[in-house]
């Protein structure tokens, strides 16, 4: 791969197994990134986009194909090396936050790090100054259930942060929030991304992806058409997507 490229697709498939059918739900897709890119993956509902973010942080295997992360290609990885790797180098929030919910957010944050073998008194300090970077030191000993879903998705994104990752992914960050919480995310994950962080955001809404500098569109499990930050206009985004009418209430909430 590429030294210029910290993410890479090449046309890569996954093919599941049906009703004596195969499916495909993602079709020799060919994704690139550079360090310190903000890519949205938009489409709708079923069209493959989780299933491509999950091919991309290692979480799933392609049927076919090779991905590449932070020049290391991951789907020839060993299970073992899989797993080490993905916690090293990348960082993945969930829509639903998948906080354990035993664990204080403190420790909800430092996990990942502790798994990575980092010393406790480092992993305590990093995650601090995690939490009080994205506001949310004063939280540090509630429990999951203790908490907004704002601030959940804030302790998830401290959490998938923590290791440095190369890439962030994030699969409907904002889907389980309000609109006052989703903006806010929103506005963080930009904060990140002036930083250098690369992120790649797997949405439905056309005013998350408007967040990003590129948008990919999907469609029957294949990449159909990119809008860059100069072309979209938030008009055009928002026009291409809109809903029927009487569901247009459901874009209400971010």
């Amino acid at each position: 791969m590429s030294q210029e490229l910290i993410l890479s697709a090449r046309q890569v498939s996954r093919l599941y197994q049906g009703d004596g059918e195969r499916f495909a739900a993602v079709r020799e897709v060919n994704l690139e990134a550079k360090p310190g890119q903000f890519l949205a993956l938009m489409g709708p509902s079923g069209c493959g986009k989780s299933t491509l973010l999950n091919m991309l942080g290692g979480i799933d295997r392609p049927s076919a194909g090779e991905v590449w992360v932070a020049g290391t290609r991951i789907d020839r990885l060993s299970e073992t090396a899989l797993a080490l790797f993905r916690r090293k180098h990348v960082g993945i929030v969930f829509q639903f936050f998948n906080l354990i919910q035993n664990l204080d957010a403190l420790s909800n944050v430092e996990l990942p790090s502790l798994l990575a073998g980092r010393s406790a008194r480092e992993t305590r300090q990093q995650a601090l100054d995690l939490m009080e970077a994205l506001g949310i030191a004063d939280l540090s000993r509630k429990m999951p259930n203790q908490l907004s879903g704002g601030q959940r998705q804030r302790v998830a994104i401290a959490r998938a942060l923590i290791n440095k990752p190369a890439v962030l992914l994030a699969d409907e960050p904002t889907g389980a929030l309000d609109q006052e919480s989703g903006a806010g995310v929103m506005r963080l994950f930009r904060r990140l991304h002036a930083e250098g962080q690369t992120i790649l955001m797997v949405t439905h809404d056309p005013k998350v992806a408007a967040y990003a500098e590129r948008i990919l569109l999907m469609q029957d499990g294949m990449l159909s058409e990119e809008m860059s930050a100069d072309s979209r206009g938030g008009t055009r985004l928002a026009e291409r997507f809109a809903p029927p009418r009487a569901a247009a209430a459901d874009l209400t909430r971010v």
